[in-house]
């Protein structure tokens, strides 16, 4: 959050003026969009009595997104799901509902649209959004235009890494571990093309975080690149210590994490429930592969066993929503529809 109060009191007087509204932060991938929602929703929380949700849309649907909101407000799923969603928002109490890594226009567009006198505030994070109606607010890299760097540490590094607050966060780590001096480090990162020009295959491929997972990948322990693998595949929010060791078969997790932790690789949203950013989880996503099964079958089962750990583990049931479907299995598909029907009337 270095250099980004002027930001934050903008979008805050922005949405204090003009609510219910609807706003896109919008920036390239690793500036700071969700980090800035965040901080948007602590800021306004008191405004909005405590009435602020978080969800990561994604390439998610209509279907699942409208899923996810009726689960989450108990207003009831399956048909008639959208209409019982009208009402509960539009009768209010005010609220603020957070969309967060945005990728489907198609999808969110025709949710808006299904709810359009509701009472609730709709902040969208992306890295492009062409929606008409929307407010735009572009995120850049903190303190860009002046020429500064909020990372003084790696100060020598800023321009090499185009500002960009995730690589320099990484690269901070780093140094301060003292795994590389900055000299070590720049002089790496220019031998291996950082400054080079190429067409980019996604949003999330960045050399300058990709490079940087390149260097660290080999000084990695064995147990610490299966933590990785398992985060970059799992399409859910966050994973819980006790499942991560588990899907990444490690047995002792504390030493792969302090590893991770150590250079700022991975995130805690939620305190002691890990995650990665969508920079890092491509970058390493490119070089492990997914057990979408295994993963499948870990939070069904999970959820089958624990119902109460729905509000921890919502987004890991809609992730295996989306891939019962994408399997066109119907025994998975049944399961799923079952479970789900299961912990919607526990929420009802």
């Amino acid at each position: 959050m270095k250099g980004r109060s002027g930001e934050l009191a903008t979008l805050a007087r922005t949405i204090a003026a003009t609510r219910p509204t609807r706003i896109a932060l919008v920036g390239s991938g690793g500036s700071g969009k969700s980090m800035l929602a965040a901080a948007l929703g602590v800021r306004l929380s008191p405004a909005f009595g405590g009435r602020v949700d978080w969800f990561r849309s994604g390439a998610w649907g209509f279907y699942t997104l409208s899923e996810m909101l009726a689960l989450r407000f108990g207003t009831g799923r399956g048909e008639g799901r959208v209409q019982r969603l009208q009402e509960f928002l539009g009768r209010g109490p005010q609220r603020l509902i957070v969309l967060d890594n945005h990728e489907n226009d198609l999808a969110v567009a025709r949710l808006f649209d299904a709810l359009p006198d509701c009472q609730a505030t709709f902040v969208i994070t992306a890295r492009r959004c062409l929606l008409a109606g929307v407010f735009i607010f572009p995120v850049v890299a903190p303190l860009v235009t002046s020429g500064a760097s909020a990372f003084p540490r790696v100060a020598g590094l800023t321009r090499l890494l185009r500002w960009n607050p995730l690589a320099l966060d990484i690269a901070d780590g780093i140094v301060t571990s003292r795994a590389a001096s900055v000299k070590a480090l720049g002089e790496f990162l220019a031998s291996a093309g950082v400054t080079r020009v190429r067409a980019l295959e996604h949003e999330d491929d960045l050399p300058e975080i990709a490079l940087l997972i390149d260097w660290a990948w080999p000084r990695l322990s064995v147990d610490a690149r299966r933590a990785l693998a398992v985060l970059a595949h799992v399409e859910g929010d966050h994973v819980d210590g006790k499942s991560l060791a588990k899907l990444a078969r490690v047995a002792r997790l504390a030493p792969a994490l302090a590893e991770l932790e150590r250079w700022h690789l991975v995130q805690q949203p939620v305190r002691e429930r890990y995650s990665l950013h969508a920079v890092v989880r491509h970058a390493v996503a490119r070089r492990t592969k997914p057990d979408a099964e295994r993963v499948f079958s870990h939070y069904v089962t999970l959820l089958e066993r624990f119902p109460k750990r729905l509000e921890l583990e919502q987004s890991h049931l809609f992730a295996a929503m989306e891939h019962a479907s994408r399997k066109n299995d119907m025994s998975s598909l049944l399961r799923i529809e079952a479970l789900a029907r299961r912990l919607s009337d526990a929420v009802n």
